[in-house]
């Protein structure tokens, strides 16, 4: 449906529907989940992972030789099911916990860098020095999210500051259910800091006569909004509490 208006169609599905993701998971469970399980027993020597999320796809490779192997074998698979990779978003990259030191030896820059899920995944290092994934919020979609309250903050200009205090708290609670993970500490603080800049801008237009202050928004905001905080435990903290290990089948 388009502008209220159906029209049939026998080729895709809709960008950006409901059915969409639905409909991937259903075709790609067949075209590449029950492939790539076989392939990683009969194909590959060294470990494999693969994590899939509708029609994204992360694929993680012990060896870079059956990781080219691989991406060639899915691009004619694919092909059987009438698809195709995205030519742009589909890369061949150094990724893991010997990434960079490997790199360096070959006197090579830092290793590349891969978005999934809304996040960018960096090869970093932990306070000790030890390999550490961290994931930090796309800027992309934090600037349309942020477009998005604006747009709303200009509609909603009128209304009683509590009013607009409660429903911006929803929106930032919202925000952070997703993106507060560990190692994202510092985009949710600038999420925040822009959403306080947008309400102080709005505030602002009501009238010619308000100044309102900094110092007011940072008031407003410690009564109505959420304070950054990281809610979600680390990866390996949630795969012992989905799979325990005291378990007679672990």
């Amino acid at each position: 449906m388009d502008n209220g208006t159906w029209s049939a169609t026998e080729v895709g599905t809709p960008q950006g529907s409901v059915v969409s993701p639905l409909l991937a998971n259903v075709y790609l469970h067949y075209c590449f989940d029950l492939w790539a399980e076989q392939w990683r027993h009969r194909e590959a020597l060294g470990n494999v992972i693969y994590v899939r999320y509708a029609d994204d796809i992360v694929v993680g490779f012990e060896h870079e030789d059956e990781a080219q192997r691989f991406l060639s074998d899915l691009r004619e698979r694919l092909a059987k099911f009438a698809l195709m990779l995205h030519p742009e978003k589909t890369r061949l990259i150094e990724f893991g916990r010997f990434a960079a030191d490997r790199r360096a030896r070959r006197r090579l820059g830092k290793p590349a860098t891969f978005n999934f899920l809304g996040f960018r995944h960096i090869c970093g290092r932990s306070r000790a020095g030890h390999f550490l994934l961290k994931r930090k919020s796309r800027r992309d979609r934090m600037r349309s999210t942020l477009k998005a309250i604006k747009a709303e903050l200009q509609r909603r200009m009128h209304e009683p500051i509590p009013a607009q205090g409660k429903w911006l708290a929803q929106v930032v609670r919202g925000y952070f259910v997703y993106h507060a993970i560990p190692t994202n500490l510092r985009s949710l603080g600038a999420f925040l800091h822009h959403v306080k800049s947008l309400w102080q801008r709005a505030l602002r237009r009501r009238s010619q006569k308000d100044h309102t202050t900094w110092e007011r928004i940072a008031d407003l905001a410690a009564e109505f909004l959420p304070t950054p905080r990281i809610l979600h435990p680390w990866p390996d903290e949630r795969f012992i509490a989905s799979h325990p290990r005291w378990k007679p089948s672990a």
